[in-house]
C-alpha cells in the first residue's frame, strides 16, 4: 500500500494529465472539433461586434441608388410598351370607324416560326361569336380569314400565305390578277393582261374574282413590275398590313365595307389585250383560290 501511494504521489499528476490528453483527443476526432470551434466563437465573439459596430459595409452604400435606379428604368421601359400599345389601339380605333360593319377586337396569342407567313393564332374563339371564314384585317388592309375555331382560339389564314392564291385589282388601272404570298411581307401580283396598265406606287385592291375576300379591300401598293416575265406579267406588292408584327387585329362577322372613295376619272387610253388563258383565272390542285 505504501508503495503504491508513494509511486501515485511522484507520476499520479503525469499519469493524469496524459489521460486527459488521450480522452480529449478522442472527444475532439468523435465531434469533430464542434466544442472547440464553439469556444472559440464564444471567445471571439465580442471582438466580431466591435468591428462591426467601427465599419462601414461598402456594398451597403451604393445599393439604394442601384435599386432605385434599376426601378426607375423598369418603370420607364413598362411605360413605352405602354405608349406602343394604345398608339396600336388607337390605329384600330381608327379603322373600325372607316369600316363600316361590327368588327371584334381580338389579340394574335400565338405564331409558329416554321408557319410564320401562313397562319396566326388569335385569343378569341366561337365562345366570342367567332367562326370559319370571317374577314380579318388590321391597320393597313387585310390580314387573311378564319380559318379553323375552337372555343376559346381561332386559327388565321394570312394573305401572305404562299399556297393560295387572291383574286386583286389595281385600283387605279382596273388590270386584273391574282396575288400570291412569297413567305415575307411581300406578294407577287400575275396579270391576265399580256400588257397590263400598272406603274410603281399603284394602290391594289381585292378583286370580284376572289371567293373569300369582299372586293374592294385595301392589300397593297406596286413595289416593282416585271412586264416581261413568262408566263404572264409580274408585280411585286408590298402589303400594307403589317403581316410581320401582328399583335391586334379585328375580325369582321359580316363581310367589311370601307367607306366609298372617290373613283378614279377614266382614261382615253385603249384597253388592253386579254389573253384568254389569262381571263378566267384556272385552280390548281395543289393551289386554294381567295
Amino acid at each position: 500500500m505504501v508503495t503504491v501511494r508513494r509511486w501515485w504521489e511522484r507520476y499520479g499528476v503525469i499519469t493524469g494529465l496524459i489521460a486527459l490528453a488521450i480522452v480529449s483527443g478522442v472527444v475532439v476526432r468523435q465531434t469533430q472539433a464542434a466544442p472547440l470551434s464553439e469556444i472559440w466563437v464564444w471567445l471571439s465573439r465580442p471582438f466580431i461586434k466591435a468591428d462591426q459596430a467601427n465599419s462601414v459595409q461598402p456594398e451597403t452604400v451604393p445599393q439604394q441608388p442601384a435599386l432605385a435606379s434599376a426601378k426607375f428604368l423598369e418603370i420607364q421601359q413598362r411605360l413605352v410598351e405602354l405608349e406602343a400599345e394604345n398608339e396600336r389601339l388607337q390605329q384600330l380605333a381608327g379603322l373600325k370607324t372607316k369600316t363600316k360593319g361590327q368588327g371584334i377586337t381580338a389579340p394574335v396569342v400565338g405564331r409558329s416560326g416554321d408557319h410564320w407567313w401562313q397562319q396566326a393564332t388569335l385569343g378569341l374563339g366561337s365562345k366570342n361569336g367567332i367562326k370559319p371564314n370571317q374577314i380579318v384585317m388590321a391597320p393597313g388592309g387585310v390580314v387573311g380569314f378564319i380559318e379553323s375555331v375552337t372555343p376559346n382560339t381561332s386559327r388565321v389564314l394570312l394573305i401572305s400565305d404562299t399556297n393560295s392564291k387572291t383574286g386583286v385589282v389595281v385600283s387605279r388601272s382596273r388590270a386584273t390578277g391574282y396575288m400570291k404570298g412569297i413567305g415575307d411581307n411581300r406578294a407577287v401580283m400575275e396579270f391576265f393582261q399580256k400588257v397590263p396598265d400598272v406603274r410603281v406606287g399603284d394602290a391594289v385592291a381585292i378583286s370580284n374574282l376572289s371567293k373569300k375576300y369582299p372586293k374592294g379591300l385595301p392589300v397593297g401598293r406596286i413595289e416593282s413590275i416585271e412586264l416581261d416575265k413568262s408566263p404572264a406579267p409580274e408585280a411585286r406588292i408590298e402589303l400594307s398590313a403589317p403581316i410581320s408584327s401582328l399583335e391586334w387585329v379585328i375580325i369582321y362577322p359580316s363581310p367589311p365595307v370601307l367607306d366609298p372613295a372617290p373613283e378614279a376619272k377614266p382614261t382615253n387610253t385603249p384597253a388592253p389585250n386579254i389573253d384568254p388563258a389569262f381571263s378566267v383565272p384556272e385552280a390548281t390542285p395543289s393551289n386554294s383560290s381567295n
